[in-house]
């Protein structure tokens, strides 16, 4: 990606149609261009806003330290726009999380959110791992065709702060 800050590992490619490429960026962890360049943080408030109902309302300050404690982060790109995103945590060896997997509306079915999943899949912290989980509202039929499974064995607890 020639002139692009946000790359900390080799993007795969995507063409699309009209000869535009969009990269898709597996960063180290702790995403550490997202937190610090100039911009790429306020672009990826902007996506959650815009394109999540649960991640409305991140401050800077806020997207800053989560991406500091997340394992796993992919971006992903058309030229220096930012339209989609996911991110991960995992202990290495038995268990991680996704967390926060978002494309923006109009890229939607055209791979890139199976792209993004895959690359979080496939990342040094979650390779291996025996189990992964997620959370999700209203994209249950994505995540199966991921390989997820709906797990009723299990029940979701939560504690708020």
């Amino acid at each position: 990606m020639s002139g692009s800050n946000h790359t900390q590992r080799t993007p795969t490619e995507h063409q699309r149609p009209g000869g535009a490429s969009i990269h898709v960026v597996a960063h180290r962890a702790r995403g550490l261009l997202l937190r610090w360049l100039p911009g790429q943080l306020q672009q990826l408030q902007k996506l959650l806003n815009q394109h999540s109902f649960w991640a409305h309302g991140r401050s800077l300050v806020e997207l800053r330290r989560m991406l500091a404690g997340s394992q796993a982060v992919v971006s992903v790109w058309d030229g220096q726009q930012l339209v989609g995103f996911g991110r991960a945590n995992s202990d290495g060896i038995y268990r991680a999380v996704l967390w926060d997997v978002v494309v923006e509306e109009s890229y939607q079915g055209q791979g890139l959110g199976r792209r993004l999943v895959t690359a979080l899949l496939s990342s040094p912290a979650l390779a291996g791992v025996e189990r992964v989980y997620l959370m999700t509202t209203n994209s249950s039929g994505f995540y199966r065709q991921l390989g997820f499974q709906q797990v009723s064995s299990q029940q979701l607890m939560l504690r708020s702060q």
